[in-house]
């Protein structure tokens, strides 16, 4: 498998008129590599694909995919999209679409009947796609998106609609297809189901990288609190707080913030009071914590 990223981007600036939809944007994605892409709604996600698809012009930068630019044959061949609403025609069966848009690739049509299998729809191949759940056309637009094998996945709110067996399903699909050495830039709002499913993070606020790097680079460069979270025994809330400090709630808890090296030793000295506590919770901060404090950054605060 090559070394050289399946996308970059570089400097990368797109304006829609006098608004800077994205503005010196600086991405790669490594083959076989899932990156989510994270930004609140108007952020530059959609703007960002459109511009990967060659469906807006950089202002300024410049794309590659597959070492190509956006729209060029070479391009076209290397990615596929799925896009958060999936519309086919009602009348045509889902195995008809998968050969509409195997032909559009000149892929194999012996290959149409393991990718509804793979997506769950084989039962359902035949059935006019009209008659289809919200999650069924999600699951039919995935088999498209994988058509041809391609080199590059733009995901769009992929999941949206599933119910969360087919949400575990198609996340497989996803993993499966980046063991094949397939890259995958994956936009998303839901922050959980994408914290352990990815390999790198990447955020986007106000047309800005704001942050990029993996769960545990975000989290160091962020320096958020560690909650060591202290349930005491009847009665002895006050004199544990005397002791350690920390903010009192509901009676007999009390939170404790340290940094994350600081809390090992935290626990260990509470480890060394039986008498007065009765439970220790560690809350280490995560990904929506963190995407919470990165989108807040100002443009001075945005270190690289």
């Amino acid at each position: 498998m090559s070394d050289q990223p399946i996308l970059t981007v570089t400097e990368l600036g797109v304006r829609y008129g006098r608004l800077q939809a994205l503005d010196g944007v600086n991405l790669s994605v490594a083959p076989g590599e899932r990156l989510a892409l994270l930004g609140h709604n108007g952020a530059g996600k959609s703007t960002l694909f459109k511009t990967i698809l060659a469906f807006l012009p950089p202002a300024t930068g410049q794309v590659t995919v597959a070492g190509h630019p956006p729209g060029t044959d070479a391009a076209r061949t290397a990615v596929n999209y799925l896009p958060e609403t999936v519309a086919f025609p009602g009348t045509v069966t889902g195995a008809e679409v998968l050969r509409y848009f195997s032909g559009l690739r000149r892929a194999p049509f012996s290959a149409i009947s393991g990718l509804l299998d793979r997506v769950g729809l084989a039962e359902a191949a035949q059935r006019p796609v009209g008659g289809y759940s919200k999650g069924m056309r999600q699951r039919l637009g995935l088999a498209q998106a994988l058509i041809g094998t391609p080199r590059l996945l733009l995901l769009d709110e992929p999941t949206s609609g599933l119910d969360p067996i087919s949400r575990r399903d198609f996340y497989a699909v996803i993993a499966e297809a980046a063991g094949r050495g397939c890259s995958v830039l994956l936009s998303s709002h839901g922050l959980e189901e994408i914290e352990h499913r990815t390999e790198r993070i990447a955020i986007l606020s106000r047309g800005r990288l704001v942050a990029d790097g993996t769960l545990d680079d975000l989290a160091r460069r962020a320096a958020l609190p560690t909650t060591i979270r202290v349930t005491a025994h009847a009665g002895q809330a006050s004199r544990l707080q005397a002791q350690i400090g920390g903010t009192r709630f509901n009676g007999c808890r009390l939170d404790l913030s340290c940094q994350a090296e600081q809390a090992l030793p935290l626990v260990a000295r509470l480890a060394g009071l039986p008498e007065m506590v009765r439970d220790v919770d560690l809350h280490r901060p995560g990904l929506s914590d963190l995407y919470r404090h990165y989108s807040d950054l100002t443009a001075g605060e945005i270190r690289p």
